[in-house]
């Protein structure tokens, strides 16, 4: 047993505690980093000047307009692990996250038809527009993956997520590349980032996340439940459709509403679950609240480490998640299958 494995216990609730407040301790120090580094790294004098509404010099100047980004990214992380926790214990599926299973994607397809087609400009028609997509897509997968012998497997509900995602890219193309007009802008929200973030838009899409987040965490014994197989869940008394359909609306708003301020973020709602998996164990009551705080975290490292690789520059979130991502899902993969071996 290591030392970490002998201070932290998983599983248990001292461990859990632990493991809960050492998160919170490590997204309190990200804020603060990201409020000091960038293309012009501020000092912690400036940055406590600043949050105490003095703006008399560049860095802190510099560290009011890090303030919207860094709530974003807060933001955007939370609903993200927390989403992708959530979609991993409603379809039972250790390779579920929002952006592999399409969700991701269907709200993007639905804000470029809604920006090109119907002139969509207010940031409350993004949101509905990006929500409707997210649900629309969710449904779509689990229906496709849920035909044949078997209902809904793992298997069937990554390969019809995948396969939906790279049709609804195709799709996007397909609308954007006769309007010039408003190329330049999709393609770059496409990418996913926060740099753009401000006070405006948070606002805007706060009521959103904060309901997901509401249902999503209240979904936590539903998820116990369902975990056990749906004949069990029924036999305990849950009902199993509505179980599901409850939790699968929190992840949906969360997913929409942080699609349409970020732009489709991936590998977020895939990796921090798993992890904290393995600090917390299966209980979600524990697995939730902490997916979120190590979503938020793994966010803010994202863009603090998207500013430092690329100055003056730098590298939007999207990026960086993905270079992070899709490594831990190629060995999630080659994991699943040794097991099946």
């Amino acid at each position: 047993m290591t030392r970490a494995a002998a201070v932290f216990p998983a599983g248990t609730n001292r461990g859990r505690i632990l493991w809960m407040a050492v998160t919170i301790a490590a997204v309190v120090l990200l804020c603060l980093v990201s409020l000091a580094v960038g293309a012009r790294d501020v000092p912690l004098a400036d940055v406590v000047a600043a949050l105490q509404g003095h703006v008399d010099s560049i860095g802190q100047a510099a560290v009011a307009t890090r303030v919207p980004r860094t709530l974003l990214a807060l933001a955007a992380g939370a609903a993200l692990g927390l989403a992708g926790a959530v979609m991993q214990g409603v379809t039972r599926n250790p390779l579920a996250d929002p952006g592999i299973l399409g969700v991701n994607m269907g709200a993007s397809l639905a804000v470029v038809i809604g920006v090109a087609w119907f002139n969509l400009v207010s940031a409350q028609a993004y949101i509905w527009a990006a929500i409707l997509g997210a649900g629309c897509s969710a449904a779509f997968v689990y229906t496709v993956g849920s035909l044949g012998r078997g209902g809904a497997t793992p298997l069937k509900l990554a390969l019809a997520g995948a396969a939906t995602s790279i049709a609804f890219a195709s799709l996007v193309v397909a609308v954007v590349l006769p309007r010039n007009d408003i190329a330049g802008g999709i393609r770059a929200w496409q990418i996913g980032g926060v740099g753009g973030a401000t006070f405006d838009g948070i606002a805007h899409v706060a009521p959103f996340l904060l309901l997901g987040l509401a249902i999503s965490l209240s979904s936590a014994r539903k998820l116990n439940a369902l975990a056990l197989g749906d004949e069990l869940a029924a036999g305990l008394g849950e009902r199993v459709a509505l179980a599901r359909g409850v939790s699968a609306l929190g992840a949906i708003l969360l997913c929409g509403g942080t699609t349409a301020v970020c732009g489709p973020i991936g590998f977020v709602g895939l990796v921090v679950p798993h992890v904290c998996r393995l600090l917390t164990g299966v209980d979600h009551r524990w697995l939730l609240p902490l997916s979120a705080m190590a979503g938020a975290g793994l966010l803010l490292a994202a863009d603090v480490l998207g500013r430092i690789v690329a100055r003056p520059a730098e590298l939007d979130v999207g990026i960086v998640t993905a270079l992070v991502g899709a490594p831990f899902f190629i060995w999630l993969v080659r994991q699943k299958r040794m097991r099946e071996l």
